[in-house]
């Protein structure tokens, strides 16, 4: 027989899973209107009874122990839980729990906290806001785990906690990541929203504050988009000074969501990968007096240059994703900050409702007992009387009630004063605060019954909190438009290569430094280089294929190499036909000056550069230039110049490309230039200045023309050499 029970899976989900899921929701993972997860306001409110609000610090380990009362969960859980409410971490804004030894930080992975048995602490100054009137019945009280004591649904807190200290949690099937800030502006800006509903809170909270400082990129608009839905990201990034004397960043605060740690291994695959090649070592100098990430540099390197480049690269700039998904009577709820303080107002007034409630209470017993005791002021003779003459004790309370119309409650406090205190003067004394708390009692019940009342009750009480525990911000503001974006293009390392093209389709890019440490270039057999050019690592490269094609790409899209090396082949990367070959490069920059394209037919074109830039980013581009003719070369000039022209029958034409009129179609068949006699053609270009010719006016002539023969002192072997292609 099989030793299971078949069920359907609704069952099981209703049975087992969601149980399991609202478990984690509502007693683990999310905050509550008072800015505490179950297991850390059980921890609180363990040191709150242990007297640990005024009195000395303790072991951890005691603490530890103590809340396991309230929080089975397991010693190490509880201890990590008060690690992170310790100064010693500095996870939050304002810790709740002052501490003395080795807590970690929460700004690095690998430095670990002691064992509880080596740490102490106590509560903060700051948690007395907290439990303010906890012990006169403002929050609801339940069974532990086990019913063997009380503990607090929610703790009574002064200020909304919820939005001073960050919070995260990750339950089933949902989240919450509430940032922290800055305790003076919440006060203020509560207050301003108590006073007006109307308000723009961003006039008050100006932007999260975080206890590892950092820039805060605002953006108003994605703000307010927080402020009104409790979703939306920002971005922090972290705060560095330059130490020019020894060319050193130093980083001294760094973004709420990562660790120092994880910053130097980027930094560190950086350098590996010769992304920034101005950064030489990066290394952890964070001691007792704080954080602190060091960066040599290059000398006369830029600074902000390079640290622009890592906060595109590394999590030096991080985004901080909202999500105030918060538990407002046990149901998660995502709200904006208005929301969030609504509710905590509507908890506050609750509380203090409570409070003076309970007051009444006391109050009006106070008041009961002094009105019966005022009684006896009239004839002190007779309460001694009843009480001497009462033959059993038992009867006392019964003759004092008949005696003078009192009830039980107050005779026994009749019976209970000490036979050296009925006198007139001692009577007279406590009686004396009837008045007095008939005008309190008075004065609570219009509190109660008034909001206006209870909300200035806690616009007082957030001041006091702001003027006694409030700090300056922590981490800087700045508008989005102060902010350098961070294009692709500032990414890339600007130097200076040299390219070069070989016959066989091999490309060489070789950075001159190590170019003028480099021995003979490296071909092919056979293979030889058809054109170089110096240009610089951003610049783009025209690739012209015999096809009339032009392909583009970046310089820097390829890899360095040493002379030593063949290079990257091109066919390969371009994805030429089989039959397809690159005869002509050209790196630019700015895509300024013309191309030059010679055809066998006598005509030239000069197409200007930009005429080859796109606004989309298109690899390869047709009709590159015009195949009516056979292309003879192409020729890229920066401004005009003189060119001379050789024909097949070695007539030779030498005019300037001002006489050429640029055209920005592409493939433009260009003007006639050289002339043809007895079927002769074009067959080489070059500049005049490349050439040593005796009289170069001799050729010249008004285009277009068929030129002059070559003399003999201008034909001489090395000559005609320079115009082969």
């Amino acid at each position: 027989m099989p030793n299971y029970t078949e069920q359907p899976i609704v069952h099981t989900l209703k049975s087992n899973y969601m149980p399991y899921a609202m478990s984690v929701i509502v007693s683990r993972a999310i905050p509550e209107i008072d800015g505490l997860k179950p297991a850390h306001r059980k921890l609180l409110y363990t040191m709150y009874k242990m007297g640990l609000l005024r009195g000395e610090k303790t072991k951890s380990a005691n603490v530890v122990g103590q809340t396991m009362k309230l929080n089975p969960h397991g010693d190490m859980a509880i201890y990590e839980a008060l690690v992170r409410l310790t100064t010693g971490n500095m996870a939050l804004l304002h810790p709740l729990i002052e501490s003395k030894g080795n807590f970690g930080r929460v700004y690095s992975r690998d430095m670990k906290f002691a064992a509880p048995r080596y740490t102490e602490v106590k509560l903060a100054d700051i948690a007395e806001a907290l439990f303010r009137d906890i012990d006169k019945d403002t929050v609801d009280f339940v069974d532990n785990y086990d019913g063997t004591m009380k503990e607090p649904v929610l703790l009574p807190t002064v200020f909304p906690n919820i939005l001073v200290n960050p919070n995260q949690g990750i339950a089933v099937g949902m989240a919450s990541n509430i940032c922290s800030f800055n305790l003076r502006e919440v006060c203020e800006a509560t207050i301003a929203y108590i006073k007006n509903d109307n308000v723009d809170l961003l006039d008050y909270l100006k932007a999260p504050d975080f206890p590892t400082g950092g820039q805060i990129i605002v953006n108003r608009e994605e703000l307010s988009k927080i402020y009104r839905t409790g979703r939306g990201s920002f971005r922090i990034r972290a705060r560095y000074r330059f130490d020019k004397k020894n060319s050193c960043i130093e980083i001294y605060e760094i973004p709420y969501t990562t660790t120092c740690e994880t910053i130097i291994e980027s930094i560190a695959d950086i350098i590996k990968a010769g992304k920034i090649k101005d950064i030489l070592d990066v290394r952890d100098e964070t001691d007792l007096d704080g954080l602190t990430i060091a960066i040599d540099i290059r000398k006369n390197a830029d600074p902000d240059e390079i640290m622009n480049k890592l906060f595109r690269l590394t999590p030096l700039q991080d985004t901080f994703s909202c999500n105030f998904n918060i538990l407002i009577d046990q149901k998660p709820m995502v709200l904006g900050v208005y929301d969030i303080l609504d509710h905590w107002i509507e908890f506050r007034m609750n509380c203090i409702r409570r409070r003076c409630q309970f007051d009444i209470r006391r109050k009006s017993q106070r008041l009961h007992l002094l009105t019966g005791l005022s009684k006896i002021l009239l004839d002190i003779d007779k309460a001694i009387a009843i009480i001497r003459n009462s033959e059993k004790d038992s009867d006392v309370i019964p003759n004092l009630m008949k005696g003078f119309g009192i009830d039980r409650e107050q005779a026994e406090f009749i019976a209970e004063i000490k036979l050296r205190n009925l006198n007139r003067e001692y009577i007279l004394r406590q009686t004396a605060d009837i008045e007095k708390l008939k005008k309190e009692i008075d004065d609570l019940n219009d509190t109660v019954a008034r909001d206006e009342r209870v909300l200035d009750i806690i616009c007082r009480e957030l001041r006091e909190i702001a003027d006694t525990y409030g700090a300056e911000r922590r981490s800087e503001i700045i508008g989005d438009d102060e902010v350098e974006p961070i294009t692709e293009d500032k990414l890339i390392e600007d130097y200076n290569v040299r390219m070069f093209l070989t016959r066989d389709g091999y490309i060489k890019k070789i950075p001159l430094v190590s170019l003028r440490s480099s021995g003979e270039q490296k071909l092919k057999e056979d293979d030889v280089i058809l054109f170089e050019q110096e240009t610089h690592n951003k610049a783009d490269l025209l690739l012209f294929s015999n096809k009339a094609v032009v392909y583009k790409m970046k310089v820097h899209e390829l890899a360095d190499c040493k002379a030593s090396m063949l290079g990257d082949y091109l066919p390969n990367i371009l994805g030429l036909d089989a039959d397809e070959r690159i005869i002509y490069m050209h790196a630019t920059p700015d895509y300024s000056g013309y191309l030059l394209f010679a055809f066998e037919n006598g005509k030239v074109a000069k197409i200007p550069v930009e005429s080859y830039a796109t606004k989309l980013n298109r690899k390869k581009l047709t009709k590159a230039y015009s195949q009516n003719s056979p292309l003879v070369c192409i020729r890229h000039i920066s401004e005009d110049e003189d060119f001379a022209a050789l024909s097949s029958i070695n007539k030779l034409l030498v005019f300037n490309t001002a006489e050429i009129n640029p055209k920005s179609t592409r493939d433009s068949q260009g003007v006639q230039v050289l002339k043809s006699k007895k079927g002769s053609v074009l067959v080489a270009l070059r500049p005049l200045s490349e050439l040593s010719l005796a009289d170069p006016e001799y050729y010249r002539a008004k285009i277009p023309a068929i030129g002059c023969y070559l003399r003999e002192e201008d034909r001489e072997d090395r000559q005609i050499s320079m115009f082969g292609n």
